[in-house]
């Protein structure tokens, strides 16, 4: 009898026809594995998106660029209104899902992560600081005082959808510790990016909404201690959030981190439980099965893939199940748009020089590539020595080197900063985005051609 059935459902499969992407569902991966995977075709994205905007922005189309940029886009009710350009809605708005994305991995790591133990996160921990004081300092030292001055936090950031879009080109040549290292590093420096935002790029506090934002953050807070799970309460509160921080004069793209702490990152089920309940579901599915008859007609087998479905939901926390399902346009829209409306920066090649020699284009682009460079591997290199930390299985301190290197790559989060650095200084804002993309892409072709070699080197010595 069980044979049979066994047939019945084979020889359905047989007559299915099966789109191209069906076979992803047979591809099992880890968080881990997808999370790379997407934050590498993310990055080879937003290389190509960057490069539009460039190309448009010095072109005969440039007009036309800068024109859409300025695009006024308003929300009002009765007497409230909110006006802002397209340029800002991206930057102010949807950036704020970036940021919610960033809390989202920021909490994983923390509590099951490479961050979770002392140990294996203390070396990507001491990376993160190093690379992120020494740059600082290193555009200090190379600016003056003043306005210019303030940009002191772009080169702080490491962009790893570019980081990681580099490393995917070299396939088998470098340990997957050092991606896993890389990583961890990275998510290190967009915490402390959000913190140096938060700290030091904050305007004039009103107080009123502040309290208001304090308030909503003690809502979220609750509603997590009450076992809420719900996503779209959340993120309904979330928006309150990012309302009240708006006017608040903190940035309010840092309601999407407040509000991706306070997710649940407990599941509902057991997995024992779970696992029983899902086996008697599917008895129960393959019991309600008639061959050749559409799920749409059987009431019983649509009623136990909606149960099996509320199960899943069930053993999969809502932190996991959100991050799983707003990587996607985050990282496929969301940066991309991001990039540009952001990388179209007008260059004179007459006078490309003059311009890259300028404090601030300088102060970024050496922070980027020379400061990352000190600061991540030269802080590797003491904590190694004095017992503080391990390098990762596999992985030499001449690996350290080519990420440390990639590490200055700083797109997104260096050109957010920028933004709020200089804001209303568009010849400053101008100038860092130069030294961003003129670093990046050092940083870039530096580290791949590092770790190529070594990987080669390597390879050929047999190691």
């Amino acid at each position: 009898m069980g044979s049979n059935k066994t047939d019945k459902f084979a020889n359905d499969d047989e007559r299915l026809i099966r789109a191209p992407w069906e076979k992803g569902f047979n591809q099992i991966l880890t968080p881990f594995e997808e999370f790379i995977k997407r934050e590498t075709t993310s990055g080879l994205l937003l290389m190509a998106t960057a490069l539009i905007a460039l190309i448009l922005a010095n072109s005969a189309w440039a007009v036309h660029y800068q024109h859409l940029l300025h695009v006024s886009v308003s929300f009002s009710f009765g007497g409230w209104e909110l006006d802002k350009s397209l340029h800002h809605w991206i930057n102010d708005g949807l950036m704020t899902l970036f940021f919610f994305v960033v809390g989202l991995e920021l909490k994983r790591e923390i509590l099951v992560g490479e961050l979770s133990r002392p140990r294996q996160a203390a070396l990507p921990i001491v990376a993160a600081i190093g690379g992120m004081v020494v740059p600082a300092l290193l555009f200090a030292i190379l600016s003056p005082a003043g306005d210019a001055l303030r940009g002191w936090g772009i080169p702080m950031a490491t962009d790893i959808a570019f980081a990681l879009g580099v490393i995917a080109l070299l396939a088998s040549r470098v340990p997957k510790s050092l991606i896993t290292f890389l990583v961890a590093l990275a998510i290190v420096d967009d915490l402390g990016a959000v913190v140096v935002i938060a700290l030091f790029y904050t305007e004039q506090l009103v107080w009123e909404f502040l309290i208001a934002g304090a308030g909503l953050t003690g809502l979220l807070i609750l509603m997590n201690l009450v076992g809420l799970r719900r996503p779209f309460v959340y993120f309904l509160v979330g928006i309150l959030l990012w309302l009240a921080l708006l006017k608040s004069g903190v940035h309010a793209t840092l309601a999407g981190v407040i509000t991706a702490f306070t997710i649940p990152a407990l599941p509902r089920f057991e997995p024992k439980s779970f696992s029983q309940r899902m086996r008697e579901m599917l008895d129960r599915f393959d019991a309600s099965f008639s061959p050749g008859e559409s799920i749409l007609r059987n009431q019983q087998l649509s009623a136990v893939v909606q149960t099996l479905e509320n199960g899943i939901h069930g053993v999969e926390t809502p932190l996991q199940r959100l991050e799983h399902t707003m990587h996607m346009p985050v990282a496929f829209l969301v940066l991309p748009l991001f990039a540009f409306f952001n990388a179209g920066v007008v260059v004179d090649f007459s006078n490309l020089f003059q311009a890259l020699s300028h404090p601030v284009t300088a102060g970024v682009g050496f922070g980027l590539v020379v400061g990352k460079f000190i600061g991540i591997a030269g802080s590797c290199w003491l904590a190694v020595h004095l017992g503080l930390a391990s390098l990762p299985r596999g992985v030499g301190l001449g690996h350290i080197g080519g990420a440390a290197l990639l590490g200055g790559i700083g797109f997104t989060m260096s050109i957010f900063i920028a933004e709020l650095a200089y804001a209303n200084q568009p010849e400053m804002i101008l100038q860092a985005k130069l030294g961003i993309l003129s670093a990046s892409l050092v940083a870039g072709i530096g580290g791949y051609l590092w770790l190529y070699r070594l990987g080669a080197r390597m390879q050929s010595e047999g190691v």
